[in-house]
């Protein structure tokens, strides 16, 4: 009997070692971090920002791999496929989780469950943005230029599916506004026409705009956060202009793909935790716009459960689809 249980211990101990010692040695090569959209976004932008530290933190290279199109779904589809095993995350933001998937007939992901939601970063405000030739100076202005173009205004946003389409939706809707939304493959190609005067009006997040607001090539009315945003104090909210229905903020995480070894989650949230206390790349990010808080992997689960519900109705009622 001694010896059975001895066999049995050492044979189940056999098993299980291999396991443990795998989600220990995580990583052992590249890992792979999917942005849904181009270079020059938000997204991109704190990706390539956390990549750094946090490579020197796992001992491997840390890969930006940008996957637009599809307001976020390309990517987010890419990574909802991508094996558990560790080595692929998505940047996840607001567009590809909360919005992107109710604008398809047929999702080829669930937000929630195909994905284990591991490191909250934090969320950025989006701003509405209009080219100097624009005459308005606030939300209650632009609304009233708008009414007075004999043609539908196009206002643009970093993609179709992104928080600054919806949002130009219900602003649309709120107002009984004549609009056409215009969705770039990300925020880069949208400056190009907004600055050059081709492009008016744009909502977009608030980061990549501050350097064009503050040397004048656009005006800023409004960011979309409660409180002012601290790069763009200036700025008043759409709650100060009125406009409490057009609160929307954009969050940012590290996402697996569903399936993932708890361990190999844990060690990620574990070591984003350090990456995001760190004083160099807590200032980086608040200075671009990006406010975090602290939160488990469980309660960034709840977090993302609750931003789909939340925001699965608003884009269902504003009709946006994705072709």
């Amino acid at each position: 009997m001694i010896a059975k249980m001895t066999v049995t211990t050492l044979v189940s101990a056999a098993l299980v070692a291999p396991i443990c010692a795998w989600a220990q040695a995580w990583p052992i090569k590249p890992v792979r971090v999917i942005v849904t959209f181009a270079p020059g976004g938000s997204s991109d932008v704190v990706a390539r920002l956390i990549s750094g530290p946090l490579q020197q933190k796992l001992g491997q290279t840390v890969v930006v791999d940008n996957k637009p199109g599809g307001g976020g779904t390309i990517g987010a589809a890419e990574a909802a496929r991508a094996p558990a095993d560790g080595y692929t995350f998505l940047l996840s933001n607001s567009a590809p989780i909360s919005i992107s998937p109710f604008m398809l007939d047929k999702p080829t992901y669930d937000p929630v469950k195909s994905f284990n939601h591991v490191s909250y970063i934090g969320s950025v405000a989006n701003v509405f943005v209009l080219h100097p030739s624009v005459p308005a100076k606030s939300v209650k202005e632009l609304v009233a230029w708008i009414k007075s173009q004999k043609e539908p205004v196009n206002y643009g946003s970093g993609g179709i599916g992104s928080i600054g389409h919806i949002i130009g939706e219900v602003f649309k809707n709120e107002h009984k506004l004549s609009m056409e939304h215009i969705g770039y493959k990300g925020s880069g190609p949208m400056h190009t026409d907004l600055i050059g005067g081709r492009l008016k009006f744009a909502i977009d997040t608030l980061p990549q705009n501050v350097p064009y607001m503050q040397d004048n090539r656009l005006r800023a009315v409004a960011v979309t956060s409660p409180r002012r945003a601290g790069i763009s104090p200036d700025v008043p909210t759409v709650i100060e202009a009125g406009q409490p229905k057009l609160v929307a903020e954009n969050f940012l995480g590290l996402s697996a793909p569903a399936g993932v070894d708890a361990g190999i989650a844990n060690r990620l949230h574990a070591v984003m935790a350090e990456v995001l206390a760190d004083p160099v790349v807590n200032k980086r990010l608040e200075d671009i716009g990006v406010y975090g808080r602290k939160m488990s992997v469980a309660e960034f689960n709840g977090f993302v459960a609750k931003q789909v519900a939340d925001w699965a109705p608003l884009v269902k009622a504003s009709g946006a689809k994705l072709n």
